[in-house]
Formats: structure tokens, sequence, C-alpha cells
């Protein structure tokens, strides 16, 4: 286990390294720059920000500088804002924005769970033909359509709840069921299939057979074999759930590192753009290790990093 988590983490480095690269390179090829849109500043005191950020340098000079600070976890300076690093600014933004995540991946994960129990357990009935509708639709409509109409109808229409803000659990509700609602369809179309294939399996038929309760079929024998391939998707999930709170925090107003990663694209913020990426690069590349980990928890028939791994 100790092998694979070193072999592995030194590939977390080296992918990282590569996400870096291209991030600067890509910055570096596209047009203008962080001050071409400052229209009514004259030449010479453009010239004097790009010396203070080392815009001015030579690409590899800039590299090397990047990749020096990189290293010793100083993120740099944000360009269009004031007085803030980048470090600041994910000291910020991040607790707000793990906060939303959390809260969508554990309701994605749960709720799909449950519904596609419910829908495997009354196949070819009403409670089925419901619960895959939800998940058409959820796979259909992307989160950034769902969280105007949330807006509307569960803010402004019903007053149920806040439209946007920061500040309560109560701000949190419509975000985070926004977020959640294509990787709930996803983890419930999983469940379903899977349920559905464990129990028609024969050791199940056996345990019927030996005069088991219906209820404990269920939950010490379909549902423990059928949750591992739901597993493995939860480290898709969450860059489902990541990539989409970029959006959802900006649409909710929510003040977290997806408002200021949007922000910076428009204001081409070099240094927040190549930050936020490699900080989420970073956290996915975690993520989908301890989900690789967590195999073995649920099922200790599965070995990682060694010879008899199935």
């Amino acid at each position: 286990m100790l092998r694979y988590i070193g072999k592995r983490f030194l590939y977390m480095l080296l992918s990282l390294w590569v996400i870096a690269t291209l991030t600067f390179v890509m910055m570096h090829l596209a047009p203008g720059g962080p001050f071409a849109s400052e229209k009514k500043l004259p030449p010479q005191i453009i010239a004097n920000l790009e010396a203070h950020y080392n815009l001015d340098k030579p690409l590899p000079v800039q590299y090397a500088l990047y990749m020096k600070n990189l290293i010793m976890f100083d993120l740099g300076p944000s360009i269009k804002s004031e007085a803030r690093d980048v470090n600041g600014i994910l000291a910020d933004g991040f607790p707000v924005s793990a906060q939303l995540g959390l809260e969508a991946m554990a309701f994605a994960v749960l709720a799909g769970l449950i519904m596609g129990i419910i829908a495997s357990l009354r196949h070819n009935r009403l409670p089925d033909y419901t619960v895959m509708f939800l998940a058409v639709v959820g796979l259909a409509v992307p989160s950034f359509v769902l969280a105007p109409l949330f807006q509307k109808y569960f803010g402004l229409e019903w007053n149920l709840l806040p439209i946007a803000g920061w500040g309560s659990f109560e701000d949190s509700i419509l975000p985070a069921i926004a977020l959640a609602f294509t990787p709930l369809a996803l983890m419930t179309r999983l469940m379903r299939s899977s349920m559905l294939e464990v129990l028609g399996q024969d050791y199940i038929r056996t345990a019927r057979a030996k005069g088991l309760s219906p209820s404990r079929v269920i939950t010490r024998h379909a549902i423990r074999n059928a949750i591992l391939p739901a597993v493995t998707i939860v480290g898709p999930l969450a860059v489902d759930i990541i990539t989409g709170s970029f959006v959802i925090e900006k649409i909710f107003s929510i003040p977290g590192i997806g408002k200021y990663f949007v922000d910076s694209i428009f204001n081409r913020d070099y240094s927040v753009i190549m930050g936020v990426t490699v900080f989420y690069s970073a956290l996915l590349l975690l993520v989908n290790l301890l989900v690789d980990i967590a195999y073995t928890w649920v099922d200790p028939r599965i070995k990682i990093g060694g010879r008899g791994a199935n």
C-alpha cells in the first residue's frame, strides 16, 4: 500500500508539472494581455506594470520564475486585484467552495444511491419510470440552465429559498441542488443497473432460498456488492462538481473560488488563472487517490499495488 501511494504521489507531481506548464503556455499564446483593455493608460504606465509583474521578460525567464515560486507554494500576486495575492484568494474562497461542493456531493451520492435502489427494486413500475425520467432530465439539462430556473421558481415566484448570496444554510440549498443534479443522475443510473445485475446473481437466489428476510438480503448482500461500481465514479463526480461550481458560484453570487476564476478569465489575470488551475488539479488528483484507496475499504477482496490485485 505504501509503495502504491508513493508511486501515485510521484505521478501526481508529474501531472501537476505538465498541467502548470500547459496552462502557462496557453495563457501566453492567447492574444492580448492583462493590460490590453486598459486603453486610457499611457504606454509607459503599461510598460511599468508589465515590468512590475515580470511580463516584460522573455517567456523562458517568466516560466522559470513561475515554477520557482510554485515549488515554494507562492502562486504570486493577482494582477487585477490590488493588494491581493493568489494564496489569499484561495484561502478566502476555498472554504466556501468546499462547503458548497461537499453539500452537493453528499446530496448527489446519498440521493443517487437511494433512488437507484428504489428504481431497481420497483423495476418496470411507476417508481422506476419516475426515477429514470428524473435521471434523463439531469443528464440532458446542464446545471447552468437549471440554476436560473431554480432561482425563478423556488426564489422569485414561490419565495421558498434565497436566490443569491452566502451566509446561511438556506443560501446553499439551491446552488447545491443545481450543482448536484447531473452527478445525481449518473449515480442513480449506475446504482440502478448495478443493483439489477446483482439481484439476478445465484447467491441472491440462494440467500432467499435459505429463508433470509427480503430486507436482510437487500442490505447485507445486494447493496454491499452493488455499491462498488458506484464508488468508482465518485472521482469523476467530484470533477463534475468542482468544475461546475465555477459557473454556479457566479450565478448565485457565492464568494467562492469559482467566482474569482471566472472573473480572472474575463480580466486575463494570469496568476489567478494559473494558480486556481494548479490548485484544483492537485485537489482532483488527491480525490482520485483517496477513491482508489477507498475501494479496498468497500470491498476487502480488492488489493491495490500488489501482485494479486483483482
